[in-house]
């Protein structure tokens, strides 16, 4: 017995603003530049690779050149599709922990412990 799976597309299901941040969010967590080409791929095919090529001011086929598997896209060329989406690029810090308490220097003849 053979079983068929049904191919799903990504971009079929890239729908809102929210959906797309959520997504390029999940892509872009591990640092790792292939997701985000992917990402930004699915993501240009699910509004249109035309139409967003020309708002962005890029050449459809330098587009689909810069998503490919060989492309590299440039940080301009992100930004222009980001801007497209409605999103821009936001930097956090990659680690949790926090900043050390900022510790009270003892008063004058005090010791630290007594302070």
């Amino acid at each position: 017995m053979s079983v068929k799976i049904a191919k799903r597309d990504t971009a079929d299901y890239l729908k809102t603003r929210e959906d797309i941040a959520a997504y390029l969010e999940v892509a872009l967590k591990d640092g790792d530049t292939e997701m985000l080409k992917v990402a930004l791929g699915n993501i240009a095919r699910s509004k249109g690779m035309t139409e967003v090529a020309e708002r962005a001011g890029v050449a459809r086929q330098s587009l689909y050149r810069a998503l490919s598997p060989k492309g590299n896209p440039e940080l301009a060329t992100v930004a222009s599709i980001l801007k497209v989406l409605g999103l821009r690029l936001s930097v956090v810090s990659a680690s949790k922990r926090r900043a050390a308490p900022h510790v009270r220097p003892a008063a004058k003849g005090r010791s630290r412990a007594a302070a």
